[in-house]
């Protein structure tokens, strides 16, 4: 895949699906006639990191649910989501299994009484480390995007945050931002 031959928007992936309605990588990708996909490597508890406890306000060790993924387009990796949950809201939900959630996990999240109204996301460049190097099936030399979002409800408070890494020379990245 080429410079900008994927855009990517975030709107779809911060907004439920209605009832028996696919994820929203899943809808957006077949609507362009590709085959989207992903695999969880790991669902469960963890300790937060430093990073991870700054976006969802915990203690740095504090237990936060962690999903792991790696998101294909076309059996082709584009991009490690490691997504983050505080303990209060994600455990013994499905959000902690490794099982695919109908709708995703923004739906799941709506359907516990946690709808986010506000998403703050950070964009940067940089190298990969090895190990993403190998996952992204990327070659030596190319730098990688990633995006750091928290998702906080109406209280402001932090119900979701997403780690996203993704080949740059793979994706573009599209905002719009409605003003007043």
């Amino acid at each position: 895949m080429g410079s900008g031959e994927w855009t990517s928007t975030s709107t779809p992936y911060l907004t439920p699906r209605a009832t028996g309605e696919p994820d929203a990588w899943t809808s957006e990708t077949k609507a362009r006639g590709r085959n989207g996909g992903q695999r969880i490597l790991y669902a469960g508890e963890r300790a937060a990191s430093a990073e991870v406890s700054q976006m969802l306000r915990t203690a740095v060790g504090e237990s936060v649910v962690v999903r792991r993924r790696v998101i294909e387009l076309d059996e082709i990796p584009v991009e490690l989501t490691d997504t983050y949950y505080p303990s209060s809201i994600a455990s013994g939900t499905r959000l902690a299994a490794s099982g695919k959630i109908r709708g995703g996990a923004v739906t799941l999240l709506a359907e516990l009484g946690h709808v986010g109204v506000r998403a703050v996301e950070k964009v940067a460049a940089r190298m990969p480390s090895a190990d993403e190097r190998d996952q992204l099936r990327m070659g030596p030399g190319e730098p990688v995007l990633q995006i750091s979002r928290v998702t906080l409800d109406a209280a402001d408070r932090p119900v979701q945050a997403d780690v996203m890494v993704m080949p740059a020379a793979r994706q573009q990245l599209r905002y719009e931002i409605r003003i007043g």
